[in-house]
């Protein structure tokens, strides 16, 4: 058995990430396309890569909404650091519900958050996905750090 780590350990820097693009390279902007395959294949948006070195920290993920939207679930997906065409490179962590939206120039929208809280090998990624296409997206981010 090997020892127990005792050390506190401490990012190095911060680090935050974000998608920037509509899904696997495909037009810039906001999310927008649906991926109904709940595997983590198909067109995925990557909004984390962990460092290749040392590895990385995830606190949270946050959901900006582009304007007005239907109603959608986000899928939050671990991949390997390998093609996600591979079901066996990505596991479902998570889910996000979220709820309409409506575009307004007086009232701010608050994002959604969602606390991840995870440790990332080297080279892991966080990739997301919609349930549903919505009309005018939404910007997704991450607050991490780089070990």
């Amino acid at each position: 058995m090997s020892a127990v780590n005792v050390a506190p350990i401490y990012s190095r820097v911060g680090d935050i990430q974000w998608g920037a693009a509509d899904g696997n390279g495909g037009t810039a902007g906001p999310l927008k396309t649906a991926n109904t395959t709940r595997t983590g294949t198909g067109t995925v948006l990557t909004v984390f890569t962990a460092d290749a070195t040392n590895g990385g920290y995830v606190e949270k993920l946050l959901v900006a909404s582009a304007g007005a939207n239907v109603p959608t679930v986000m899928r939050i997906f671990v991949n390997n650091g390998s093609t996600n065409a591979v079901i066996a490179n990505n596991v479902l962590r998570a889910e996000l519900s979220l709820p309409t939206t409506v575009a307004s120039e007086v009232a701010a929208q608050s994002p959604f958050v969602i606390a991840l809280n995870w440790i990332l090998p080297p080279g892991y990624k966080i990739n997301v996905t919609l349930g549903t296409t919505i009309a005018a997206g939404v910007f997704v981010s991450c607050d991490g750090g780089k070990y």
